[in-house]
């Protein structure tokens, strides 16, 4: 909807980069549009949403600008164009991607989107990219993140981007999905004796 909360544009960067000074962790923040890249310098890595996974013009500026990216599968997207999107990337000088699963959407609406894990293998097998899974935005239902997220590392993904809130019920975007900071820390713990299992650590 175009009333529900758009983010913050330069004032939400400030406010990361002041987190960043704070913490010492590094930047991941979403680009919606070429006009806004040059507030970007002081971002580690640039993720690139579902809905602008085919936007070509910004895939190839951000080949050229040369920042790590994160880069989503679309809504319906199909896995060889998810690898097309990442090649305009790669064919503009930018080798850093890192691709992301989110759930793609089905005829079924009882979770926000369908989790394909099954992408994960077929992605390490045809191609040499890390893949991130997003259980948070596949099911849209905080109670599902966390089998969702064993699932993932079930699965060999590579990452997880998994949303956390202080006080998920007053949340500006995404209220239902996230997870607070108790029930991150329990997955965590969890995941940590799933990842073992894979001879991986979290």
């Amino acid at each position: 909807s175009p009333y529900s909360f758009q983010g913050m544009g330069k004032d939400g960067i400030r406010l990361l980069e002041l987190a960043k000074k704070e913490t010492g962790l590094p930047i991941c923040t979403e680009l919606m549009a070429i006009s806004e890249i040059g507030n970007f310098h002081n971002v580690d890595l640039i993720q690139v949403g579902a809905r602008n996974f085919q936007n070509f013009d910004l895939l190839k500026e951000l080949g050229r600008f040369g920042k790590p990216v994160l880069l989503k599968r679309g809504l319906s997207g199909t896995i060889q164009e998810l690898l097309m999107s990442a090649e305009y990337i790669m064919a503009n000088g930018n080798e850093n991607v890192i691709l992301c699963e989110r759930g793609i959407r089905t005829y079924d609406p009882y979770t926000r989107n369908c989790l394909d894990v099954s992408a994960v293998p077929y992605l390490h097998k045809v191609s040499h990219l890390p893949v991130v899974l997003d259980p948070s935005h596949a099911s849209g239902i905080r109670w599902m993140v966390r089998t969702l997220a064993c699932a993932s590392v079930a699965a060999g993904c590579d990452g997880l981007e998994i949303e956390v809130h202080c006080n998920p019920e007053k949340a500006w975007s995404d209220a239902s999905q996230q997870l607070n900071p108790a029930m991150f820390e329990e997955l965590m713990t969890k995941l940590g004796k799933y990842a073992a299992v894979e001879n991986k650590t979290m």
